[in-house]
């Protein structure tokens, strides 16, 4: 490999982030901002206001052809043929042969012949390469858009912030946008996506556009937001995030994601489907849970936990809460587990309660509700 290959890869929004004081760090080969001086107020930024995020590392796939919805079908766990509207958004996994998770990811319905996917940076050449091997008895054409940047802007006045950036008739049509839809006009593309638990757009445009855009959100009071604070709000919302809380070891069904599979109708074969089927029809051993730390300290991945009875699971992400003041947690454990467990931190047992794993919605605390 040569020192080129080694190099992290920069997005159209490289030297905004310097301008920004953007602290950069090395994120799935991408050079990314884990902050901008303060991931506290960051996060606290999203979770008041509206903050933007730079996620053009981020892979975008077209799919085109006549057999694209068939394939899609296959490909992945949830089904596209839920997919009725033009623009409308889908959360799924894509699974092994196994019934694990190689990766998660949204699909985009914009005509029978035409959907656009989202992956994640990390697993890109192993995602491709997986799709490619699929297609091969299917009529689809598949185009990588690297020319695409985008910028994800959340928060509570994160929408009103960013449509008054548009004319009249397109600001309308942003507006009327319900969650999980999209908008595409011309190479710009407004979805009403996020992995933030707050309302949002997500914004895909050319390459050659994403400063001046970034300089207008900025005008418009969305402050630039790093990766670090990005990960604390996804975790309070209870948004998994691959490689931490599933893998290519780990099935949807014991990873909080069996909400995703689609098992109707019966005859649909996605790949993983006999696996998973096998899965489901034994007996549960293992649920996903949320934790949330009754004293001090921090929760980590790879924490221990221990029941009651004395079984164990593990931390699979945690995290200080800025939002609870609370570290907080999302968890593999054995099914017995009851309303309380102890955590192992650095040789101690400290007590945890068990929730469902997610914490903060809208701003708002979930532990009352």
């Amino acid at each position: 490999m040569t020192d080129t290959e080694n190099t992290p890869k920069q997005t159209a929004l490289y030297d905004k982030h310097l301008e920004a004081g953007g602290k950069m760090v090395d994120f799935a080969g991408w050079e990314m901002p884990i902050h901008y001086g303060s991931q506290l107020e960051e996060h606290h930024q999203v979770r008041t206001d509206a903050g933007m995020f730079d996620v053009s590392h981020m892979v975008v796939v077209d799919f085109t052809g006549e057999d694209v919805k068939s394939f899609l079908r296959h490909l992945i766990a949830n089904d596209v043929a839920k997919l009725k509207e033009p623009g409308k958004a889908l959360y799924s996994c894509m699974l092994n042969e196994d019934g694990c998770v190689i990766d998660d990811l949204i699909v985009y319905y914009l005509s029978d012949i035409h959907y656009r996917m989202v992956i994640n940076a990390a697993t890109r050449d192993k995602d491709l390469a997986w799709i490619t091997k699929q297609v091969e008895n299917f009529s689809v054409d598949i185009a990588e858009r690297d020319d695409l940047a985008m910028i994800a802007v959340q928060g509570p006045n994160a929408r009103a912030k960013a449509l008054g950036l548009l004319d009249a008739e397109t600001a309308e049509k942003v507006d009327a946008l319900k969650p999980f839809y999209a908008y595409p006009m011309g190479e710009t593309f407004y979805a009403r996506t996020g992995y933030t638990g707050e309302d949002g757009f997500e914004i895909m445009v050319p390459n050659e556009e994403a400063a001046e855009l970034w300089d207008a959100l900025k005008a418009a009071g969305i402050e630039p937001i790093g990766l670090g604070a990005r990960d604390t709000l996804r975790l309070e919302a209870g948004m998994n995030l691959y490689g931490t809380d599933m893998d290519e070891t780990t099935s949807p069904l014991i990873s909080g994601l069996g909400w995703t599979v689609a098992w109707q109708p019966e005859d649909r074969d996605f790949i993983g489907r006999t696996a998973l089927a096998k899965e489901k029809a034994a007996e549960k051993t293992q649920k996903f849970v949320g934790l949330v730390l009754e004293g001090r300290g921090v929760l980590r991945g790879h924490q221990k936990v221990i029941t009651d009875n004395g079984s164990e699971g593990e931390i699979t992400s945690g995290t200080f809460s800025p939002t609870l003041k609370k570290a907080v947690a999302m968890a593999r454990v054995p099914v017995d587990i009851g309303d309380t467990c102890t955590v192992e931190i650095r040789g101690k047992q400290l007590k945890a309660n068990v929730v469902k794993p997610m914490f903060v919605r809208n701003g708002k605390s979930l532990l009352e509700a």
